[in-house]
């Protein structure tokens, strides 16, 4: 009888806890494979050859020269809309072909020139379905506007042309080596924020370099900014010829009117992909006709018949001007990766496919090699080409192909002919095609959404248009560098309460009927614990506590538990260790007991490792938020029932 009297007396027993598994950390190799495996392989390209009949060598070919995979399945059905749609990016790629390259101060031939190789080899080893392979403006004039800073394309235009060739070469090695590494993870430093700011920058001083075409111009500055593009089409104004400007207006209305037909009619799309080549016939025609050259209408003049030249042995490694063809090649090279990147995911993703930008990357960076031997300067996907195709219905890489072929006969029997296309009409089709990269309503929207991100979209507009395209480029890269740090040295934490009749804890700000538990304080930690932010976080939590004690009296209870819900971090660093200890032992000083919630296994690793679990003790550890809140109710009870059998008298 005595014994039951005293085991009713007894403290109440702490309810079984479903445990934190402190198993044994994994080796480093262990750990190291898993790591690398996340950062360089989170798309797990290996998988395919897992429990697959076919033999691992075909599956091979297959994964690193995509055509083997879907060409024998290639059937007539997906021809005819390949062919359609080959046939449409060819009638556009003339015209882009030639007015890029004089964008470039490049001869206009490279630049149907590089139509024609590039693409060929992207078949081969091209993801996308969708991405049509071309030039681009914004890395053509990027890439005349870094070379011109040692050599003059008038001065020197065989030299300039053999460092425009070195470029290309560069940014293909740069792409494979990105690409075999699968360190496509650089590339992401572009982000959407800082890629509107600088396309819409660009397309701001190439619509205005092309006044000097419609107006006729012969002497230009080789400047890119505003100020200077400006100051140069008002000094000389003298040379203004209304022949041609009348004309260019007249090309320019036509071009924005088809496009707006396009854009209120999407099955007109064709009006608007044909229209450069119009406004090129139609130019080259009139030029022919009234003899145009005399009446201040500058044309292209002289385009040879024949296919792409070798130009391998013209690639100039000589340290007097290799630096400024390596800057072009990886700053545009950079540009363009992403672009191409860019527009490829978001086909696939509308039309239900993947493709894998480390392949992409591969792939680009062979047919840049390969288009440096053969005449070619730098190409990748471009916006406009690649929605062309796709609106004409491609389904596969093969519309690249029909698009090469194109290119070749126009090449070997009717380049000639586009001598006479006048200089005013691709100012035209440069301006036009411009316009559509002006993406003011994109950054609007960033404005409301974000005031970061419209930061770094204006970073990189104004960095562009009042300074040069590499400064405004890497103004913007900075900013949303400075931004990741700023998450990394301030990263998020809230404090957590219970939603009404539910064990769920959430944010006591963003769900105002939470409520807290008396007593205890649950803090989430949601980043990375690094040594940039480990004082903020130990300020931090010291405030909340703090704070929390400053309210005692209206609230009726001080601080007594402080939980720390560390689901969300994924590692930790010595110096993050070390401010745990330095929280926990100022808790302790204050009789505040500390837990540590859903530690995830790196965490958890490098805890066991440091002898932290050792010296908070294993029953600071919980698998969750109500596990942790059970422990302490049921040990504040039992410290309470064994005060109670101690000291009797001072309970009555």
């Amino acid at each position: 009888m005595a014994d039951s009297t005293m085991g009713s007396d007894a403290p109440p027993p702490i309810p079984p806890r479903n445990g934190v598994n402190f198993a044994r950390p994994r080796n480093f190799v262990t750990k190291f494979a898993s790591h690398a495996k996340e950062t360089f392989l989170p798309d797990d390209p290996i998988r395919q050859f897992r429990g697959e009949d076919h033999s691992t060598f075909r599956k091979a070919i297959e994964y690193f020269i995509p055509v083997f995979e879907w060409l024998p399945r290639y059937n007539l059905k997906l021809f005819r809309f390949d062919l359609l749609a080959g046939v449409t990016i060819a009638s556009l790629a003339i015209p882009q072909g030639i007015s890029y390259a004089k964008l470039g101060n490049i001869p206009p031939i490279v630049g149907l020139y590089s139509s024609f190789i590039p693409p060929l080899v992207y078949a081969l080893f091209g993801s996308s379905r969708h991405i049509a392979i071309g030039t681009v403006a914004a890395s053509s004039l990027l890439i005349a506007e870094t070379i011109e800073v040692v050599v003059s394309a008038k001065d020197d235009p065989q030299l300039y042309l053999h460092l425009v060739f070195t470029a290309a070469f560069v940014t293909g090695v740069f792409q494979l080596i990105l690409g075999f590494l699968r360190l496509g993870i650089f590339v992401d430093f572009l982000s959407h924020s800082t890629i509107t700011g600088f396309m819409s920058g660009t397309a701001i001083i190439v619509c205005l370099q092309q006044l000097k075409g419609v107006f006729g111009l012969t002497h230009f500055t080789t400047k890119t900014d505003v100020v200077s593009v400006l100051h140069a089409i008002i000094s000389n104004r003298k040379e203004w010829r209304w022949e041609s400007a009348i004309v260019g207006i007249c090309f320019l209305t036509f071009l924005l009117s088809t496009r707006a037909l396009a854009k209120k009619k999407p099955k007109l799309f064709w009006v608007s992909a044909i229209s450069p080549m119009v406004v090129v016939v139609v130019g080259g025609f009139f030029a022919y006709l009234v003899h145009g050259d005399k009446h201040g209408i500058q044309i292209v003049g002289n385009l040879q018949k024949g296919l792409n030249p070798p130009s391998i042995h013209f690639l100039n490694f000589q340290s007097k001007y290799f630096a400024a063809a390596l800057k072009a090649g990886l700053l545009s090279g950079t540009l363009a990766t992403a672009e191409g990147i860019a527009i490829g995911r978001s086909y696939a993703l509308a039309n239900n496919y993947q493709t894998d930008g480390n392949k992409e990357m591969i792939a680009f960076g062979l047919m840049n090699i390969v288009g440096s031997f053969t005449s070619c300067y730098l190409t990748t996907g471009p916006f406009s080409k690649s929605a062309v195709n796709f609106n004409a219905g491609a389904r596969t890489a093969m519309s690249n192909v029909v698009m090469a072929l194109c290119m070749m006969l126009v090449l070997l029997f009717l380049a000639p002919l586009f001598s006479y296309t006048p200089i005013v009409a691709l100012s035209a089709i440069i301006m036009a095609a411009m316009f559509g990269l002006i993406e003011y309503e994109e950054a609007y929207r960033l404005y409301k959404v974000d005031k970061f991100d419209f930061v770094i979209c204006m970073g990189g507009f104004f960095g562009v248009t009042f300074v040069s395209m590499d400064v405004g480029l890497f103004i913007s890269v900075g900013l949303s560098i400075l931004r990741a740090l700023l998450y990394i040295a301030r990263p998020s934490s809230c404090k957590l309460g219970a939603l009404p009749d539910s064990t769920l804890y959430r944010d006591i700000e963003q769900y105002p009927t939470a409520t807290e538990t008396p007593g205890t304080m649950v803090l989430q930690l949601g980043s990375p614990i690094y040594f940039a932010n480990c004082s903020y976080l130990k300020e931090r939590i010291t405030r909340w506590i703090r704070d929390e004690n400053d309210m005692a009296n209206s609230k009726g209870s001080v601080v007594e538990n402080v939980l720390l819900d560390m689901g969300g971090v994924t590692t930790i660093d010595m110096t993050g260790i070390e401010t745990l200890v330095e929280i926990k032992k100022t808790l302790d000083i204050k009789g505040i007991r500390m837990g540590i919630v859903n530690p995830r296994v790196d965490v958890l690793e490098k805890m066991t490792l440091s002898n932290f679990v050792d010296k908070a003790g294993k029953e600071c550890f919980f698998i969750s938020i109500q596990d942790a809140l059970d422990y302490f109710r049921f040990s504040l009870v039992g410290s309470q029932a064994a005060k109670t059998q101690q000291h009797p008298d001072e309970v009555l």
